[in-house]
């Protein structure tokens, strides 16, 4: 028996907000997108390299403030990368944690805080 890999569901409110600092700001890319008609809520998968994660506009789906820990094998390098992209909503540093870590931390336009991680040796 084993368990397979999770996927985290983060509320949205803002469709354009939304693929403005995931995509444009994180980097991640938009593998699908679902509506059951075109003036309902979208339902979308987004990934980077190994990190998947899916965002919802439906009210059930999830609840705004969630916190989501994403691993990363060069911290500095994303670190660097967000910074470059001059995003007006977020200058992310970065830090070293008690727990032996290093980390940067963003927070998405709808409350919900995304921190990647990376351990140190």
């Amino acid at each position: 028996m084993s368990l397979g890999a999770v996927t985290p569901i983060l509320r949205i409110f803002d469709e354009a907000k939304a693929r403005e600092f995931y995509v444009d700001f994180l980097g991640f890319q938009v593998d699908w997108e679902h509506r059951f008609e075109p003036t309902l809520p979208l339902y979308l998968q987004i990934s980077r390299d190994g990190c998947v994660l899916h965002l919802s506009e439906h009210h059930g789906d999830a609840c705004p403030g969630a916190a989501v820990r994403i691993d990363t094998t060069d911290i500095g390098t994303l670190h660097a990368e967000l910074l470059q992209r001059n995003y007006g909503y977020a200058r992310p540093g970065i830090e070293d944690a008690p727990w032996g870590a290093r980390e940067v931390s963003v927070k998405d336009p709808f409350g919900n805080r995304l921190t990647f991680t990376m351990e140190l040796p």
